[in-house]
């Protein structure tokens, strides 16, 4: 898949060359490339996990023209991409689109160069030199990763623990920062800093260490992987926000949250209970199960905002999704506004009654001022928030007050669209020697490991 995508973008960067007239000898010099990120690029991307991959092109590539459209139009025009979304109004502007079958998020980087490299140093400043605030927000997922890789002290050990941390958070549902709670990027960095401040720490020891120390974290004092003072610029700023992380690759500048309040609390009482589950994770007949029980929304909350989304196609409503998710923080703050707190959960369900192509959000609701809520004035603020600057077909967007009895059979059974995966965590004995098993269609996939006795041994928690 890697190869092939990057084909494609050779292929594309050349034919933006021919189109801007260079001369021939210019075209052959002429290169982009495609860097993995996230989950993917840490290592510990699963069969479910989307790809983060970055499209770095030279200084005549635009976005506006030769990304979202020129290479849109060759993906589009092979037989194994589909689902092809443009995600244009985000922070991060981004290509969504199917390869194979597998979710790629695409964001694009410009660089002031005529070739940029396959292997592009993304933390050497030659290459950094004049770029756009666009492309620094794009390449800062990949400058995070690279130095997360380096800064720890045993990449196996942080991996597997980091595997463990979002099997966990996805469970408990404050996974997901478009809902406002942690992203990848939070987690990887929160896990590294106690790989690096427990260097020799076993991965049971460091999993302990991380409940212990984030339950109790004064926040909004920053997570920071640097042992230096406290950057000169941004740091007062961003103390303003619940929980600020510092991107590990560079003293300047945060993680982007989108935490509010009622998500702030959500996080910190899930913490203070992991912290409790684990002060015995030392004990060899210590129950991983508990850990990872889905969070009990039909049971926690007996009032849900729901969220209906629609659209007259497949294709509409995935645009339309990704744009109404991606304001998702203004409707939390207006909830909390004139409710209280608010538990807005990350997964995504859908009503098999309704003829059009659905979304729907159950998002659990704290006792608050009134059991009455205007739903919709809030409805009508969100839709003015929405539909401003959506260069889309727009879809329907509806609100409601629903009780829990009211909910759909898949949301009450506190599943949702994560896979609901075995609870039981294997710490895999590293001093074994393994065999590493790849995919069949992915030939830089691994998903899994082969001991050196022939038997399988597969990752529990993978994404």
């Amino acid at each position: 898949m890697y190869i092939s995508v990057l084909q494609i973008v050779m292929a594309w960067v050349k034919k933006v060359a021919w189109q801007r007239c260079f001369p021939k000898e210019q075209i052959a010099e002429t290169s982009a490339t495609i860097l993995t990120f996230g989950s993917y690029g840490l290592g510990v991307h699963g069969s479910e996990s989307d790809i983060d991959a970055l499209c770095v092109g030279p200084y005549f590539a635009t976005m506006a023209e030769d990304f979202f459209v020129v290479l849109r139009n060759m993906l589009k025009s092979r037989p194994e991409v589909t689902e092809i979304h443009c995600v244009k109004d985000a922070k991060v502007p981004l290509m969504r689109l199917k390869f194979d079958g597998i979710l790629i998020d695409l964001p694009f980087a410009q660089l002031k160069v005529l070739s940029v490299p396959e292997n592009v140093d993304v933390l050497n400043a030659f290459f950094l030199k004049d770029i756009d605030e666009t492309s620094w927000k794009s390449l800062s997922g990949v400058r995070a990763n690279k130095c997360i890789l380096q800064i720890v002290p045993d990449l196996e050990i942080f991996q597997s623990v980091l595997r463990c941390i979002k099997l966990w958070a996805k469970c408990r549902g404050v996974y997901g920062n478009l809902n406002g709670f942690l992203g990848g990027v939070h987690l990887a960095t929160l896990v590294a800093f106690i790989c690096q401040t427990n260097s020799t720490g076993s991965i049971s020891s460091i999993i302990s260490s991380f409940f212990n120390t984030y339950a109790f974290w004064p926040w909004p004092k920053p997570v920071m992987l640097h042992d230096s003072a406290s950057p000169a610029g941004g740091y007062h700023n961003e103390t303003r926000s619940f929980m600020p992380i510092q991107l590990p690759s560079s003293r300047h500048e945060y993680c982007h949250s989108n935490i509010t309040k009622s998500t702030f609390f959500k996080i910190r009482a899930e913490l203070l209970r992991a912290h409790n589950l684990t002060r015995d994770l030392l004990r060899p007949d210590f129950d991983w199960h508990i850990l990872f029980e889905p969070f009990p929304y039909s049971r926690k909350y007996g009032r849900f905002v729901k969220v209906y989304l629609s659209a007259s196609n497949q294709d509409e409503l995935g645009d339309w999704t990704g744009w109404v998710k991606s304001r998702f923080r203004s409707l939390i703050l207006k909830l909390e506004e004139v409710q209280g707190l608010c538990d807005p959960n990350p997964c995504e369900y859908g009503d098999m009654d309704a003829a059009e192509p659905n979304v729907v959000f159950y998002w659990g609701l704290q006792p608050g001022r009134a059991n009455y809520l205007d739903i919709k004035y809030v409805e009508k603020d969100f839709l003015e928030n929405i539909n401003n600057g959506y260069q889309g077909s727009p879809g329907q967007m509806e609100l409601s007050i629903i009780q829990a009895s009211q909910l759909s059979s898949n949301a009450q059974s506190d599943t949702g669209t994560w896979k609901r995966t075995k609870a039981c965590w294997k710490i895999n004995d590293y001093h074994q020697p393994r065999i590493p098993v790849y995919s069949q269609h992915l030939p830089h996939y691994i998903v899994g490991y082969m001991e050196a006795h022939g038997h399988a041994n597969y990752s529990s928690a993978g994404g």
